[in-house]
């Protein structure tokens, strides 16, 4: 692995040429050419205008990841694909820089890389919270529900199978659920009421 650190300025007639010597290296080489940049202080706004420097570096790229720090959660980051000329985009993946532990990877997460910056999931619910509400709402009064009907529920309001899953995982203390023929059903579990006192 050969690094070179470029100091790069903001002009775009300057940045052009040296991206295209940059391709032809690549080219003749057979090698991935990775660019580690920084973003702006500037909140808000959308995600490919904070990166520093020239809109022209995001344009050259093929592919643009973001990492960033979940608010409501220190230890955990994401890494949000922000932009895919050659390929669909990915789903934004979790890692967690655990004191204790180190490095862990956790799995998918609902989240936009404008949210991500935003900060908006630092002051909302998350989608994993938003998907508890849902299901009690849904199981509210006794009711059972297939479990296919609450993935599809919850697709409907942008909250992902996975996220219904880890919703339900948090849930286990008051989420029942059995088996009818090949279909499971959820319900939400009654109370027991209090052992009377010896």
């Amino acid at each position: 692995m050969l690094t070179i650190n470029l100091v790069i300025n903001n002009k775009a007639n300057e940045i052009r040429p040296m991206f295209r010597r940059l391709a032809e290296i690549a080219e003749r080489t057979g090698c991935a050419v990775i660019l580690i940049g920084h973003l702006n202080k500037a909140a808000g706004g959308q995600s490919a205008y904070r990166g520093l420097g020239s809109i022209d570096f995001r344009a050259a790229a093929r592919s643009v990841l973001l990492i960033g720090r979940v608010k409501r959660e220190p230890n955990v980051r994401v890494i949000v694909h922000d932009k895919s000329s050659l390929a669909p985009e990915g789903k934004p993946i979790t890692f967690c820089l655990d004191p204790e532990t180190g490095f862990s990877w956790i799995g998918e997460y609902d989240i936009t890389a404008d949210e991500l910056l935003s900060g908006a999931g630092g002051n909302t619910a998350t989608k994993t919270e938003q998907a508890e509400r849902l299901i009690l709402d849904l199981l509210a009064d006794g009711k059972e529900l297939a479990s296919e009907d609450l993935v599809k529920a919850a697709a409907e309001v942008g909250i992902s199978e996975r996220t219904v899953q880890n919703a339900k995982r948090n849930m286990g203390g008051v989420l029942g659920a059995r088996r009818v023929g090949g279909q499971w059903y959820n319900f939400i579990k009654k109370k027991q009421p209090p052992e009377p006192a010896s």
